[in-house]
């Protein structure tokens, strides 16, 4: 007998948002997420600030690409039940220069459903305003930039501050997805009480 009790029902189902940048996104921050979420039976959707196809990396060498499945302009942010940033250096840093996705991520934070940053993301969460008295993690070299917008930085593998979930670099992705998929399914509250 086949045992379909971790699968789903359509009712269960979630839609789960993966904002990026055209290019510079380091592929195993987008793929591993994306994956997790695919397995646990759940729907990804690539946004964007453009249609086509966003550009994959590996640290600095280029490891494929990705069709967009939406523009963020045309993302209604209350159709999805997640939020996840993916990092690299150079995709957030132009992510955050537009001013549609900052509202998006703005917008999605403040509506109390899970958002997950991992690495360089936290650096749209900056420039979205959403980050003064949170208590959060990302690529070291970001602490004094966090720090200055009023977030208290720590040194570990996933930091969990209310609706917000961040985690520094891809080898905390198992603690990273696991507690997205927690948020996922059983709400941000049990996201932070996970063992990891």
């Amino acid at each position: 007998m086949t045992s379909t009790a971790s699968t789903p029902t359509a009712e269960q189902t979630r839609t789960v948002a993966f904002l990026v940048a055209q290019e510079g996104i380091e592929r195993v921050e987008l793929t591993e997420p994306w994956q997790a979420v695919v397995d646990a039976g759940h729907r990804p959707v690539l946004l964007s600030p453009e249609e086509g196809e966003v550009e994959l990396f590996d640290h600095l060498d280029r490891a494929g690409t990705q069709a967009v499945d939406q523009r963020v302009a045309d993302a209604d942010a209350s159709g999805f039940d997640a939020l996840v940033l993916p990092g690299g250096v150079a995709n957030p840093d132009a992510l955050r220069t537009d001013e549609t996705a900052v509202a998006f991520v703005r917008d999605f934070l403040a509506s109390g459903r899970p958002v997950a940053a991992i690495c360089h993301a936290p650096w749209t969460l900056i420039e979205a305003d959403v980050v003064r008295d949170r208590t959060l993690t990302s690529w070291p070299s970001l602490q004094t930039d966090l720090r200055n917008a009023g977030a208290t930085w720590k040194d570990e593998k996933v930091v969990v501050d209310g609706n917000l979930i961040t985690s520094r670099n891809p080898d905390d992705l198992p603690a990273f997805c696991s507690a997205l998929l927690d948020a996922i399914h059983h709400g941000v509250d049990s996201a932070a009480d996970a063992d990891r």
